[in-house]
């Protein structure tokens, strides 16, 4: 029997053709699906005869395992374990994108996880409800399709349903990174140079925390940028944000008049509510206050040695305890003296990281 093809534009991902690629899968049947790198087959992880399948496709024993492709980030945590800081780094940079990550699997092994950067391949992930593997579409020892007629040519009437959108983006597989240690080890080079690589992964990143992310934690973020950026320091990025739920407000008026003095513009400043993957990716988080500390942990138990409230790191004892509190409610003077003590501690650190 012929596979059912559905010819589509690459960005029409509302398609039903996509809702019902997405149920073969799910119950256990094989679907052609384009992303960015090449053509793949999409098979529901957990289905046996779908795995057996896929096998017999792609001439693999049963003990050698597919790359798991998921739909969002937070994704990963349901599979891998010990996952490195460089590795969080990577996902920031790359993801969606050509990059494949080998980690210790929670299961047995390691298993490797790609988030495609491809509408058609997100939607059919996100509408089946299963985990999805997506090895290249093609025999073992032929070439990686990088169009739908290379792909169907030999698969057609071994797969269930194709979807066709013409040529892929970029014609070239992903790069492979173990991620298994401390180490960066490039498995393969593909459309991710390994230069690009090292580079997002030695970068470092400055996270600062305070409740709401419009007073303290915007002083702090852009007195920092500054200051690395008198010392043409390029290879540090700085955020701030808050543990408060809002999001999207502005920094406060005397924020910006203060830091106006200081010759910095924060007009453009929207709050953001920290999330794990902040924690987990930056290299130092710096907090204003033993609350805030209280709540990182018990986001990310992980980040315990990367997680100091700012005057302790700063090592500045001003007499009245470690925390810098919030000048919110208070008068213009209180935002004076809570800038005047983030600036000093932004003096020293940014001559230690």
């Amino acid at each position: 029997m012929k596979t059912k093809i559905a010819k589509l534009d690459r960005s029409d991902f509302i398609s039903d053709h996509l809702k019902e690629a997405a149920a073969i899968v799910s119950r256990g049947g094989l679907v052609i699906v384009p992303t960015e790198t090449v053509y793949g087959i999409a098979a529901n992880m957990l289905d046996v005869g779908a795995m057996d399948r896929l096998n017999k496709i792609k001439a693999r024993p049963k003990d050698k395992f597919f790359s798991l492709h998921i739909d969002i980030k937070e994704k990963l945590e349901y599979y891998a374990e010990e996952v490195p800081l460089y590795a969080y780094k990577l996902m920031n940079r790359f993801w969606p994108g050509p990059l494949t990550l080998v980690f210790k699997s929670k299961e047995r092994g390691t298993i490797g996880i790609r988030m495609p950067d491809d509408n058609i391949a997100l939607r059919v992930i996100a509408l089946s409800g299963v985990p999805v593997v997506m090895p290249s579409a093609n025999f073992s020892g032929k070439p990686a399709p990088k169009d739908f007629l290379e792909a169907i040519k030999d698969l057609d009437g071994l797969v269930d349903f194709a979807i066709d959108t013409g040529p892929t983006k970029l014609g070239k597989e992903s790069t492979v990174i173990d991620c298994t240690a401390q180490d960066i080890s490039v498995l393969r080079e593909g459309a991710i140079k390994k230069e690009d690589i090292d580079s997002a992964a030695a970068k470092k990143s400055v996270l600062f925390i305070c409740t709401g992310n419009s007073c303290r934690s915007v002083m702090a973020k852009a007195l920092l940028e500054k200051a690395l950026k008198e010392k043409n320091r390029g290879d540090v990025e700085v955020l701030s944000a808050g543990i408060m739920m809002l999001e999207g407000l502005g920094a406060t008026d005397e924020v910006r008049a203060l830091l106006e003095q200081e010759g910095i513009d924060v007009s453009g400043h929207r709050s953001k509510r920290v999330t794990r993957n902040m924690v987990r990716s930056s290299d130092l988080i710096l907090v204003m206050e033993k609350l805030h500390e209280r709540r990182i942990l018990e986001m990310a138990p992980e980040a315990k040695n990367r997680v100091f409230l700012l005057k302790e790191f700063a090592k500045i004892d001003t007499g009245n305890g470690l925390d810098i509190p919030d000048p919110i409610g208070r008068p213009y003077e209180f935002y004076a003296q809570t800038l005047n003590v983030i600036k000093e501690a932004i003096e020293r650190i940014s001559n230690i990281i």
